[in-house]
């Protein structure tokens, strides 16, 4: 990956919180980059930081100190509108509780990013249905999330998050609220689109095996990182 292009980069990114007079220092000096059509795994514990560090990837929350590029770019240099357009349109999020409007239906859901950027259902709906079907879902369209398994409703997030072709997609935990079996067959479809469509997909996980599978692997631990050579 050494030369790939850069897509994001953290630069001694550093996040404390403060509890009445406590300081809680969460990251400490974080390095790291994520290069073009590479899976990148962050694994670690839970309350490590590692659901922190993805939220500061994605412009979520911003760090105490330190930088986050985007494509070669300082964020904290770029007026809001840009940061809120990078946001929505050049990443996509997976989250462990899939976060859909119960409301509407896998294909409405799907279509939620653009909707939501004025985007006509008319000129939307071609790319959900393909995207649908792309993760297995084209016979389940049309029905609502209470009426989906929890892995029908990570792979209509999955659809979701890619919508917009994302440059990088940044899930946390995404197999974290799934059985064994359903969670394996999200990891392949993730593998999948790394695979075929050259997805650039940074993982956040607790499961070392799961990320020793990944390109690369960043462990978190004591609010620093570690890089490991995937298995």
């Amino acid at each position: 990956m050494n030369d790939s292009k850069v897509i994001m980069a953290c630069r001694e990114v550093e996040k404390i919180y403060h509890d009445g007079d406590r300081e809680l220092s969460i990251l400490t000096g974080i390095n790291l980059e994520v290069c073009e059509g590479e899976i990148l795994a962050i694994s670690g514990p839970s309350g490590v930081g590692k659901s922190t560090l993805l939220h500061i990837m994605g412009t979520l929350d911003q760090p105490t100190s330190g930088e986050v590029y985007f494509q070669g770019d300082l964020l904290t240099q770029m007026s809001r509108r840009r940061v809120n357009r990078i946001r929505n349109e050049e990443i996509g999020f997976v989250f462990q509780f899939y976060h859909l409007l119960p409301e509407f239906t896998a294909l409405e859901n799907v279509m939620m990013p653009a909707l939501c950027q004025g985007g006509k259902p008319g000129d939307c709906l071609e790319r959900a249905e393909e995207l649908l079907a792309q993760v297995g879902l084209q016979e389940r369209m049309t029905h609502k999330p209470g009426q989906l398994s929890g892995g029908e409703q990570q792979r209509v997030a999955i659809a979701r998050a890619i919508f917009n072709k994302p440059s990088i997609v940044l899930t946390d935990e995404p197999t974290g609220n799934l059985d064994e079996h359903t969670g394996q067959g999200i990891i392949n479809l993730l593998w999948d689109l790394n695979k075929t469509k050259g997805m650039t997909i940074v993982i956040i996980t607790h499961d070392d095996q799961l990320a020793s599978q990944a390109h690369r692997w960043i462990q978190i631990h004591d609010g620093k990182a570690s890089y490991h050579d995937p298995a």
